[in-house]
């Protein structure tokens, strides 16, 4: 009976079910701060967020003080770290629990493999060929101090510090190796965006630190790979294969790989396209090979992928190209987490006694004024003078990130404790965070007109001019009205077919005139061998294009780049062969990039204008209403945008900033299209009557013959133009009503109009109707030289001059396109308020040309929104002449430090950066 019980009772029993692990999260009792090895991305992912959030937080306000933002990448590590963070009870196994370090560690240490890529991406070594002598004689003191210096503080350090937990034990001449890699090395990448941001990558200081950099880049990174393979290396001999494998896989990665990666991009056409998306994946395979080569060597992997990024081609500005497809996932997400790990093995309260503070000062004090003496050397004995030299001295203590990978390779190599480790990142933090700061002390931009004007020989150290400024002939030229012979264009992608209809009116052939034709024969009867430089002088207009320098790479390298990257760019060229082509006279053009901070495009404006010795600098207004230059598709949604341009902010604070701070140097005028006054009026340029229809979308249906319904899209988004009459007259008109301003813009027309193509009408104000010497003087030449074709209007109040100024010319009946040239100064005549009607964003608009542009644009502006029918289809030039400054302040010798030097022109040349005085 019980074996029957038994039987039953085994056959009856309920197999075991293994159920799936839960999936339903946080509704089954997940908790996601829990570190769980099988699913570690939930805890990373809150660790990421954290650490990017952090990051951004703390560089808004470093930015404004042109800190890079390695600072904030740090900080942000220090105060989750042990230091702040880390000491509130719980804080640190809630969000960083040891067991999820290795995840975090391995995305980080991806991150920096592509980081390092990305850095030999931005080495270009032709600039270390072109200017090899003074790179390597500057670099070479400026390695060889701190190297010196920074073996003397190993000493103390080895003897103060070795056998402490975490460190391996390793020979002193190993440790010392290290440190002085250490204090020598300097952050080519911060410095490259110090020497950006300063807007001094392309003077004698920049080249010369540029170059200098990169030298110490290389020979650095080599030091250091040789260091951690001795490191790893069991014996000595075992240290030698490892050196020599190192070199032979170099040789083989430039004498093998590189030309036959150049033949793969030639076949895709890369070169001239950009990487496409195979070589794209092509270059990350070779850099994660090159990494684990060079891993399993025994050397880091970092060294892998920079020579990968040594290896790719500069030419056709691939580099890039190629930075711009990896540089953004790279640098919001992977290097922050890097340099935040950084941080979190800081512990600052491991420095906790004299001793070791005293060791932390002597670190920062070697570590800065060692590359501060051994640069400020090397640029003094290659002839420049000492200010300059401090400047250089100073930009190449920078330490930066490169310091922070170097110091994280010796703590993950065992050969600093995070005691040592901790003193070196405050010792980077401290040298970066100084640098910007010290050099815009040491080398500010007056300082720098000063030199460049000394060294040229225009002026002596004092201040006092020894060659006479150029425009001292201004009275001849006023009597010849050729006001502006050196243009200045701000070139914008929006407003380029604007703006070169404009220039087509200063580069028309002048013709000979009377008074001309008459003074050439006075003065050949007198003087053979007279000639006439104003008849003969060549116009000079440079297309100056300012792209946005924003925290990518690749805008630092297109800068780095910036000759190749202009001789390419399609608008310089659109502009110069535009130019060119359409001209009879004799003009010279050129064109040139400057990629600076948006909040620096009308200082970058100022210091072309004064390099140039620039008569006129035109501005046009933005068509996209903002100041990018892209315009949105759907104008961002936003139909005030489309329709009120001119009251856009961020541009109209631009051009008040250009009218500002030209006003000592040259005259501006600022340019508005006709399609941006009237949103009825169709496109056109000035001095032609080309039309463009508004493209329309229409995909209505319609019915053909055979019954089927077809879409009529051949024409959808399309924009037609018609044939202009550019070879037509072109109309000028110039409002005077007094004032230096008017008495300018009365001389450009003048210019203008020197060919025969152009009707010139000024309008005279009634008050300003009186005993004006100028602008008699003018008159009468103006009379003289044009004949009938100039048309003085007599205007009794506002409305007349208004109607004179905005009506179709009776002239030129076939044209009804008109340029109106005013001054931008106040005049009494319309201080009155300008009724614009009911519409609040009408008022707004106008309420920002009356204070941008002036009274007189303002009031133009508002009639011509009136949309009058008769009104002539016009487009407005908004001058400001240049004034003399009221006092003139001249430096003194030996200002800021600097000593007197002898008093007498200089040589200087460019490319070896030495100075004869």
């Amino acid at each position: 009976m019980a074996t029957t019980t038994t039987t039953a009772t085994a056959a009856t029993a309920t197999p075991t079910v293994v159920r799936a692990p839960a999936q339903a999260g946080v509704f089954e009792g997940l908790n996601p701060s829990i570190y769980n090895p099988a699913d570690p991305l939930v805890l990373f992912i809150i660790q990421a967020t954290i650490v990017i959030a952090l990051t951004r937080a703390l560089y808004w306000p470093l930015s404004k003080i042109r800190e890079p933002r390695v600072i904030a990448e740090v900080i942000a590590g220090i105060l989750l770290g042990p230091s702040v963070l880390g000491r509130i009870p719980g804080f640190t196994d809630a969000i960083f629990p040891p067991a999820s370090m290795a995840p975090f560690r391995l995305v980080a240490n991806i991150g920096l493999v592509l980081f390092l890529f990305l850095v030999g991406l931005e080495i270009n070594l032709s600039y270390l060929l072109s200017n090899w002598r003074i790179a390597f004689s500057v670099a070479a003191l400026d390695m060889t101090i701190p190297f010196g210096l920074g073996v003397a503080v190993a000493y103390g350090l080895y003897h103060e510090f070795a056998g402490e937990p975490g460190t391996a034990p390793i020979s002193f001449g190993i440790f010392a190796l290290f440190i002085g890699v250490a204090m020598a090395i300097t952050a080519f990448p911060v410095l490259c965006r110090i020497l950006t941001s300063l807007k001094l990558l392309n003077t004698t200081v920049g080249v010369i630190v540029l170059t200098s950099g990169i030298a110490n880049d290389v020979v650095g990174w080599v030091l250091l790979a040789l260091c951690v393979t001795l490191v790893n290396a069991g014996a000595g001999i075992t240290a030698l294969y490892v050196f020599l494998v190192s070199v032979g896989y170099s040789l083989f990665l430039a004498y093998a790989v590189r030309p036959a990666f150049i033949w793969v991009l030639r076949r895709t056409k890369s070169l001239e396209n950009g990487p496409t998306e195979g070589v794209v994946a092509l270059t990350l395979f070779m850099v994660l090979a090159s990494s684990f080569f060079t891993s399993i060597i025994g050397v880091h992997s970092i060294f892998g992928a920079f020579m990968v990024g040594l290896m790719c081609p500069h030419e056709g500005g691939f580099a890039i190209k190629l930075t711009e497809k990896i540089e953004d996932l790279t640098s919001t997400l992977f290097v922050p987490l890097f340099f935040a790990l950084s941080g979190i093995n800081t512990n600052i309260g491991l420095l906790n006694t004299g001793t070791v503070w005293g060791y932390v000062i002597a670190i920062i004090f070697v570590a800065f004024f060692s590359k501060l003496a051994g640069g400020t050397l090397g640029a003094r004995l290659n002839g420049l003078v000492w200010r300059e030299s401090f400047t250089i001295g100073t930009l190449m203590s920078c330490k930066g990130l490169v310091e922070l990978i170097v110091l994280n390779i010796g703590l993950q190599a065992k050969i600093l404790s995070t005691k040592t480790f901790t003193m070196f990142v405050i010792m980077a933090l401290v040298t970066t965070f100084s640098t910007a700061p010290l050099v815009s002390w040491l080398y500010p931009p007056w300082y720098q007109q000063k030199l460049d004007l000394w060294k040229k020989g225009k002026i002596d150290w004092d201040g006092n001019p020894i060659i006479p400024a150029d425009g001292q002939d201004s009275e001849e030229k006023y009597r010849k009205g050729d006001v502006a012979t050196r243009l200045l264009v701000y070139l914008r992608t929006d407003g380029l077919s604007s703006i070169l209809g404009l220039i087509s009116l200063f580069t028309s052939s002048s013709a000979p005139t009377p008074a001309a034709s008459a003074s050439s024969d006075n003065e050949k009867a007198a003087d053979p061998s007279a000639a006439h430089p104003d008849e003969q002088r060549p116009l000079r207009i440079q297309g100056y294009r300012l792209v946005e320098l924003t925290d990518r790479n690749s805008s630092v390298m297109k800068v780095s780049d910036i000759e190749d990257y202009a001789s390419h760019d399609p608008i310089v060229k659109a502009f110069g062969t535009s130019t060119a082509n359409n001209t009879s006279r004799d003009v010279i053009v050129s064109g040139q990039i400057a990629v600076v901070p948006e909040e620096g495009f009308a200082d970058t404006l100022a210091t072309q204008a004064s390099k140039t010795n620039s008569d006129l600098v035109l501005v046009p207004w933005s068509e996209t209403g903002t100041i990018s230059e892209i315009q949105s598709f759907y104008y961002g949604g936003n139909s005030s945008i489309k329709d009120n341009m001119l009251a856009n902010k961020d541009f109209a604070g631009l051009v008040t900033d250009v009218y500002e701070k030209h006003r000592h140097l040259a005259a501006v005028g600022v340019y508005v299209d006709s399609s941006l006054l009237s949103t009825s009026q169709p496109r056109s340029r000035i001095g032609d009557d080309s039309q463009a229809t508004k493209p329309g979308i229409t995909r209505q249906l319609t019915r053909d013959a055979t019954g089927v319904s077809l879409a009529e899209a051949q024409d959808i988004g399309a924009a037609k133009f018609h044939s202009a009459e550019s070879k037509g007259p072109k109309v000028v008109r110039v409002l005077y009503t007094g004032g230096e301003d008017d008495l300018f813009a009365v001389r450009l027309g003048y210019q203008l109009a020197q060919t025969d193509k152009v009707v010139l009408e000024v309008v005279v104000e009634a008050a300003a109707n009186r005993a004006d010497s100028e602008m008699a003087a003018l008159k009468s030449v103006l009379s003289e030289s044009l004949g009938d074709r100039v048309v003085y209007l007599d205007a009794q109040d506002t409305a007349e001059a208004i109607q004179s100024l905005l009506s179709p010319c009776r002239q030129v009946r076939s044209s009804r396109s008109v340029l109106v040239v005013v001054g931008r100064s106040v005049s009494s005549w319309l201080a009155s308020s300008v009724e614009v009607g009911p519409s609040s964003s009408a008022a707004a608009e106008l309420a920002a040309v009356r204070k941008v542009l002036g009274l007189k644009a303002a009031r133009l502006v508002a009639e011509v929104r009136k949309g009058a029918g008769d009104k002539a289809n016009v487009s407005l030039l908004v001058v400001q002449a240049k004034t003399a400054p009221a006092t003139t302040t001249t430096t003194t010798a030996g200002e800021g430090g600097v000593p007197a030097l002898k008093r007498k022109p200089s040589t200087y040349s460019q490319e070896s950066g030495h100075v004869g005085a």
